[in-house]
């Protein structure tokens, strides 16, 4: 079984999660974890107090700073999250969860399937693959946008297709502008994260990015994490062993891990080697 001690892209009762951060790190100890990231959202339907979410991280900080590196981190949004109104924040994840259109409320891609017909059918003429162009489009932009430090769930549009059937996820038509978001996004430096949050909740049999883009990635020179993207503290290891494998046959040879430098307490990248783990 492999083991990765490390997570970054965890949601806690903050946000969209069903734990609190304290009930998250006891479980990332018992799971020998010795990296913890958390990424609360800051969007306009899921928004989290700052001020108390970064209260509470540093006081856990401190509390088991002998047993578990934990870092503050956030989740920001293409279009809605400018990361100067999270100020302290260690990381950024990078991601697109609405679309360039305006909505009488909030509509993310990955809410509901009512949501996504209602948006492709009100502003892209019920062409699926024009709204998937455009959000490759949008996506194409977050690191300028955000500063991220790696992409969150890069094709993230395709949420609701295993249900929906609306695009074939093989096609030239479909992948092309992915790839050319994917190949700008990585001549732009930031690194890309394998998301288990679907394979995790039953909902797809594959990571994002799924397989060929996962592939194109690495052909491109592409970095990567490994996150499972946990709203339960039950979910905070999941995946881990299909998305390491999956790494491995896509070519990769490692992965990046996120840790604080022991005498400056700067958060600095490193590379650990897939098979050692």
């Amino acid at each position: 079984m492999h083991m990765l001690r490390a997570n970054y892209h965890t949601h806690t009762k903050f946000c969209d999660g069903d734990n609190t951060p304290e009930e998250m790190v006891k479980q990332a100890l018992d799971l020998g974890f010795e990296h913890l990231g958390f990424s609360g959202h800051m969007d306009p339907d899921i928004h989290m107090d700052w001020d108390a979410y970064t209260k509470e991280i540093k006081r856990l900080q401190k509390k088991y700073a002998d047993k578990l590196d934990i870092l503050m981190g956030v989740e920001l949004d293409n279009m809605y999250n400018d990361p100067a109104s999270c100020s302290g924040a260690e990381y950024i994840i990078g991601s697109t969860h609405f679309m360039d259109v305006k909505t009488p409320t909030p509509m993310s891609v990955d809410s509901t399937t009512e949501h996504i017909e209602t948006l492709c059918n009100e502003f892209y003429g019920g062409d699926y693959l024009r709204m998937c162009r455009a959000y490759y489009e949008l996506e194409a932009k977050i690191y300028d946008k955000t500063h991220c430090t790696f992409i969150g769930h890069f094709d993230l549009i395709t949420r609701f297709n295993d249900q929906m059937h609306f695009v074939d996820e093989t096609s030239k038509q479909y992948l092309d502008p992915a790839k050319e978001a994917m190949e700008y996004l990585v001549g732009e430096g930031v690194p890309f994260e394998i998301n288990c949050g679907a394979y995790n909740r039953n909902r797809k049999k594959y990571l994002y990015p799924r397989p060929e883009l996962l592939k194109v990635l690495q052909d491109f020179g592409g970095e990567i994490f490994i996150n499972t993207d946990a709203h339960q503290k039950e979910k905070l290891n999941a995946g881990f062993d299909y998305a390491i494998q999956s790494a491995l046959e896509a070519g990769f040879t490692h992965l990046n891990i996120l840790a604080h430098n022991p005498v400056t307490d700067e958060v600095e990248t490193k590379q650990l080697a897939l098979d050692t783990l």
